[in-house]
């Protein structure tokens, strides 16, 4: 499977020696959570993308990207890894930032093909099974009559029936988008229909091993050092969780962004993208 990806370039000249020019010119990949997609993370890759190239992936059933029947982690690590070798890579590896469902996807990664990965940042998720299975979530977005709406406000109404958190809702439609109708000729408003850039039956099939992680055959132990970022009001990342964490990456090192919540990139997003900027800085030698 192919991902759709957009990518950012540094407007500086990059650093010509050996050492320099492979730090920099090696790509930062983010991986967006479920129900997302590479439009959310636009702001921190801009601010990322003054030193370095970044690339913001779609995932499967979200935004850009092929539409799949069922997905599972290693199959979307393995679309991972097929775009990372499209690359032509400087250095044999890149850093990787994941969030929540991309945060799984991005550990995948790191568990079955070690080598790729330089540098591992894990946003408010862990390697565990969670409880949640968003059925209200999912139940909220395929109440909302795309044949009949006219406006994001009259989808966020029917939505709001169903979940009370504004900021929640605003960030679910973003994945609505007025699309042209099957059939139509012309690009007139009446016979356009608001569409989802994403694909709820596949997700909701999906959501059992979604808030899962799988035992993986033919992999090992995580090595290097992992930076796992969690939101002070978000439980993704609680004691219980931290110590399954560690059988999986025994050198992960954990913070906490204060007054954020599970959305801490959105919430929090200077002090998020200092967090970042420093881990990838740092030689793992110094943390």
């Amino acid at each position: 499977m192919k991902l759709y990806a957009t990518q950012y370039t540094p407007h500086i000249k990059l650093a010509q020696t050996p050492s320099a020019k492979c730090d920099q010119q090696r790509p930062i990949i983010i991986l967006h959570g479920l129900f997302g997609s590479s439009r959310n993370w636009h702001p921190i890759a801009k601010l990322l993308a003054e030193k370095r190239i970044v690339y913001c992936l779609d995932l499967p059933n979200h935004g850009q990207s092929p539409s799949c029947q069922h997905m599972t982690y290693p199959s979307m690590a393995q679309a991972v890894f097929d775009f990372i070798k499209t690359l032509d890579l400087q250095c044999a590896s890149v850093d990787i930032i994941g969030h929540s469902m991309g945060g799984k996807v991005a550990m995948c990664l790191a568990l079955l093909h070690s080598k790729i990965i330089h540098k591992l940042i894990v946003v408010d998720i862990a390697p565990v099974k969670y409880e949640h299975d968003f059925s209200h979530i999912l139940k909220g977005l395929s109440a909302i009559p795309l044949d009949k709406i006219r406006s994001r406000t009259e989808a966020d109404t029917i939505l709001a029936t169903y979940l009370e958190e504004r900021s929640l809702r605003q960030f679910l439609l973003q994945n609505l988008y007025l699309g042209q109708n099957k059939g139509a000729q012309i690009a007139h408003s009446k016979l356009r229909r608001y569409q989802w850039r994403l694909n709820l039956e596949a997700i909701a099939t999906s959501m059992a091993d979604i808030i899962a992680f799988p035992e993986l055959e033919n992999s090992s132990l995580f090595a290097k050092k992992v930076f796992f970022i969690g939101g002070e009001y978000s439980d993704y990342l609680n004691k219980n969780n931290r110590d399954k964490t560690k059988q999986l990456f025994p050198k992960a090192l954990f913070t906490t962004l204060k007054k954020a919540g599970h959305w801490l990139h959105a919430e929090q997003p200077e002090r998020f993208v200092s967090l970042l900027q420093y881990y990838l800085k740092k030689e793992s030698s110094q943390l």
